[in-house]
This record gives C-alpha cells, structure tokens and sequence, in this order.
C-alpha cells in the first residue's frame, strides 16, 4: 500500500500543477498571437470560420484554466496552513471535498486542451510543427 503523502507533498504538488497551468496559459496566448495574424493574412471565408472556431475554443480554454487554476490557489494555500499550524489532517475528506473533483476537472481541460492543440496542428501543420 503506498504511503500517504505529507500535507506539505501535497501542497507542492499543487504548487507545480499551477506553474503548468501557467504554462498552458503562455501557450494559449501565443496561438492567439497566431490566429491574430493568421487572420490579417488570410481572408477566405473557410479560413475565417475556422478561426473563429479556434478563437471560441482558446477562450473558453481560458476560462476554464483561470477557474481551474483559482481553486487549486486555494487548496494549496489551505494545505499551506495546515503545514505550518500542525493541525490534524483529514486525508479521507480532503480527497472527497478537494481532490476528486478538481482532479477530475483537470483531466477534462487538459483532454479539451489537447484536442484543440492537435486540431490546430493538423489545420495549420506547418507553422506549428
């Protein structure tokens, strides 16, 4: 069985899924950069569509890493605390109320997240490969 991880474990661990939520942030910035271009370069109504979909889709892309990324501060700021105050630890509820469902939500962006990025690739494969 393995061990259960120390409080401050898991409040580093939460520390370093924000720094790559971060990151995904950095990214979905950039391919707006692109699409921006993209968008002052290339006129036909196809190539408009598409960019509109893809803009629509870093958008809500966006939204969903802010909220994502506000409940795991959260989390991670109450797991700090329970680190310095030495307080008892509830594993079993912390799983429940916090970890199960933010995890959950997580693995749902990055799927979205994914999914989006190979679109993109595969429309515009050149640039982005």
């Amino acid at each position: 069985m393995p061990a259960k991880p120390s409080v401050m474990g898991l409040h580093l661990k939460y520390r370093l899924l924000i720094a790559q939520l971060n990151a995904d942030t950095i990214v979905l910035r950039i391919l707006g950069d692109y699409l921006t271009e993209l968008r002052a370069k290339r006129r036909e109504a196809e190539t408009r569509a598409k960019i509109d979909y893809f803009e629509k889709e870093f958008h809500d892309l966006r939204n969903e890493v802010d909220g994502i990324r506000h409940e795991m501060q959260l989390i991670k700021m109450k797991l700090g605390a329970y680190s310095r105050e030495s307080t008892p630890f509830d594993y079993k509820a912390y799983n429940k109320e916090n970890h199960g469902p933010i995890t959950r939500r997580l693995k749902e962006y990055k799927g979205h997240f994914n999914k989006i990025r190979k679109e993109l690739k595969e429309y515009e494969g050149r640039w982005l490969s």
